[in-house]
């Protein structure tokens, strides 16, 4: 892969190197749960401080370390004044080194990684694994980013103003999506949704001269962005009714995901997705139209989209023995992710449509509201029953009405009679709940003690 060895590394960084110039770590490392042998351990000073699990990253297979003091270990060290300024500049550095034609960026309340995965694989890119879109993530994949790329798909994300500014200086961008701009991390923000957009607008800032963003035509606060002073030098495309591209002739292939013709100035594109629900339909046709004016072949974009399938706790779906539906979306909610997953289990066919669901999180003020309002939204949307568990239950409970059921946290979820073994047989089942209260184990639950198959995929339905 060309990496570079711990002597250049030293150069680039400014830092001091105790020994072994040659050697060339595999890849980089800030968690000793997830090391691997060869790597470099990099120690943050964060809520906890790196240094002190170094001994432990070295005795598991750790081969070189990044510090801010030399430590007594047997193995090279870089020795730098800020481990995480230092990783910045890694990434930083290596993406000036080895840059593609294009870099792509993708942020967004909510889909941002979907739609990453969509931009990816409908560009042929390289793109940021897993949710690594903070600033330590990125440039840490960044570090060991591959030359010889023609394109390169970054995640963005942000809970506090500022964030988005500091990835840009790292990583600057060709071309910017914006999925939505809703209420996520609103806690931290005294000025509302203006503040999450203009937080959010820093992507459109930061573009390159003569870059290109592309947002919803639907999404006030996106449009908000392009009005702005400091938006005037990007190009930006509003994806939508009334607009040159668009989304039309949506169909809901239940189980098989969803099909839908991409509205273009030269014609329109039909596009088959395995992804489930209206929400990935938007999202697809954000990432083709971003990959279409970075000039990329439509009958590429559209293979490219139809490869994608959904992720772990991002939509797979599995078939229940009681011949029911589990739709696992566990990893993370707001208000309308929740709404528009539910949308999409209601286009399966099958028993009741529930949902079981952890509260959300980082809503400060507005979590009274906004857990309340999800419940109206759910019963408005047809669903028959929710299961609801968290610090704000309650609200979201009565918001839903009859037919909802509150528990403190999971483990009275867990063990009450009203609780999981509540659940009807042969329903179909929404799970979803912030990554605090871990709705994963709902899902863990439910597939022991329903039998669940392994994760549909469109393939194996249509045989």
């Amino acid at each position: 892969m060309n990496l570079w060895n711990l002597g250049t590394l030293a150069l680039k960084l400014d830092a001091r190197l105790t020994g072994g110039a040659d050697f060339v770590p595999a890849l980089l490392s800030m968690d000793t749960r997830t090391i691997e042998r060869g790597a470099c351990f990099v120690a943050i000073r964060g809520q906890r401080d790196g240094h002190e699990f170094a001994a432990r990253a070295v005795e598991l297979g750790a081969a070189a370390l990044l510090v801010d003091h030399e430590l007594d270990l047997p193995v090279p060290q870089l020795v730098v004044a800020d481990t995480l300024n230092a990783l910045q500049r890694w990434g930083q550095a290596r993406l000036e080194t080895f840059r593609p034609a294009a870099v792509f960026g993708v942020t967004g309340s909510v889909g941002k990684t979907s739609t990453k995965d969509l931009l990816a694989a409908a560009t042929g890119a390289w793109k940021t694994p897993g949710n690594r879109n903070n600033t330590f993530g990125m440039p840490e994949a960044l570090a060991i980013l591959p030359p010889g790329l023609k394109a390169v798909v970054l995640e963005m994300g942000m809970s506090t103003p500022g964030e988005i500014r500091r990835l840009m200086e790292i990583a600057p961008l060709d071309f910017g999506v914006v999925t939505a701009i809703g209420t996520a991390h609103i806690e931290f923000f005294s000025q509302g949704q203006e503040g999450i957009a203009r937080a959010k607008g820093e992507m459109v800032e930061g573009l390159r001269p003569g870059g290109t963003w592309v947002h919803p035509a639907s999404d006030a606060w996106c449009r908000w962005i392009s009005l702005q002073s400091w938006a005037s030098h990007a190009r930006a495309i509003a994806v939508g009714d009334g607009h040159a591209f668009g989304w039309e002739g949506l169909e809901s292939l239940g189980p098989q995901g969803e099909r839908f013709r991409l509205r273009t100035p030269t014609g329109a594109l039909a596009i088959h997705l395995k992804l489930r629900g209206a929400h990935h339909v938007h999202n697809a046709s954000l990432a083709a139209v971003a990959a279409l004016q970075a000039g990329c072949d439509p009958e590429q974009i559209i293979a490219g989209l139809a490869s994608v399938e959904p992720g772990k706790g991002r939509g797979r779906l599995h078939a229940l023995l009681d011949g029911g539906w589990l739709l696992d979306e566990s990893y993370n909610a707001s208000p309308d992710s929740i709404l528009a997953c539910a949308a999409s289990l209601l286009e399966l066919e099958g028993g009741e449509p529930i949902a079981v669901l952890g509260c959300m999180r980082e809503q400060g003020r507005e979590a009274e509201r906004l857990h309340r309002e999800t419940g109206e939204g759910l019963r408005r949307l047809g669903l028959a029953r929710v299961w609801i568990y968290g610090d704000h239950a309650q609200n979201l409970a009565e918001g839903f009405g009859p037919g909802a059921e509150a528990f403190p946290d999971f483990e009275s979820l867990l063990e009450s009679p009203e609780g999981l073994s509540a659940l009807p047989k042969g329903a179909r089942i929404l799970v979803k709940g912030s990554l605090f209260w871990r709705a994963d184990r709902a899902v863990q639950w439910i597939l022991e003690q329903r039998g669940g198959q392994p994760p549909i995929r469109s393939a194996e339905i249509l045989g």
